[in-house]
């Protein structure tokens, strides 16, 4: 049996995680994953080496080599053959800014991209918001702590970006939404009372869905994305029946709140 794969520390995700040949069609995509991709920033632009590198991404040396090498083969194959590259996936967490992950190439005490100002959304532009957790759609929109925003327009992404929800819950997040002019939500499990706060913002929902954040977009842009139209938020029995997301008197409720809290849906790398 493989043994699982330690979760590779990264100080943030990449700004740009897509680039396409300039003029060029190209029917084929490399996928670069997100622990790759900070294995090609610390070594080959922060000059540092694999030891260097092994110790700020929490992994063996012998791991650096074998993504790192990985990612220089994609590279060369993206740009040898003109394939469009995407950045997504891994197994990752991010940075918490803890003293283990020194030095100077760590930009964790630069602005991330969770704090910085979202930009102004273009006219002919949808926004698209992802609940968002190490690269996957989050599995419980009320305990949403970031989402990733997509800015797309004419068959492609223009713009991406992770914010942070301050802790907002349930009742605060179609409004976190709203006032940053969402037109569509991906997500994983929602309760009916978040569903109607999303609708009177006006914002479109696709919920139920797993698996990574950018590939979901992908799919929603190419109108395959597979998602469940009836989604309700799991939870387990509070002795007695309630929507997930209400109670009968209209008071706000956090799934998994209450005594013996529960989770919908799941965490990955911890």
């Amino acid at each position: 049996m493989a043994r699982p794969q330690r979760c590779r520390r990264i100080c943030r995700e990449p700004e740009y995680p897509r680039f396409t040949p300039d003029g060029v069609p190209c029917a084929n995509t490399v996928v670069l994953s997100v622990d790759e991709f900070e294995a090609l920033r610390l070594v080959d632009y922060e000059k540092m080496t694999h030891g260097q590198c092994a110790a700020q991404m929490d992994i063996s040396r012998t791991t650096v080599t074998e993504i790192y090498e990985s990612a220089r083969h994609k590279v060369a194959d993206s740009l040898v053959n003109g394939k469009r590259l995407i950045i997504a996936g891994g197994t990752y967490r991010l940075c918490d800014g803890s003293a283990s992950c020194g030095g100077s190439a760590c930009p964790k005490d630069r602005p991330h991209p969770s704090q910085e100002t979202l930009p102004k959304k273009e006219g002919t532009q949808m926004r698209i918001a992802v609940t968002y957790e190490n690269g996957q759609v989050f599995q419980h929109f009320g305990h949403t702590q970031q989402f990733k925003f997509y800015d797309v327009g004419l068959g492609r992404i223009f713009h991406s970006q992770v914010v942070d929800t301050a802790g907002s819950g349930h009742g605060a997040l179609a409004g976190f939404l709203r006032t940053r002019q969402v037109d569509v939500l991906i997500c994983g499990g929602i309760g009916p009372g978040a569903q109607n706060a999303l609708a009177q913002a006006g914002i479109k929902l696709y919920g139920g869905v797993s698996g990574q954040a950018d590939e979901a977009v992908e799919a929603l842009m190419n109108d395959r994305l597979d998602y469940d139209p009836a989604i309700q938020c799991s939870h387990h029995g509070h002795g007695g029946d309630h929507a997930c997301g209400s109670h009968g008197d209209g008071e706000a409720h956090v799934c998994g709140a209450e005594e013996g809290g529960h989770s919908c849906g799941g965490h990955s790398c911890h």
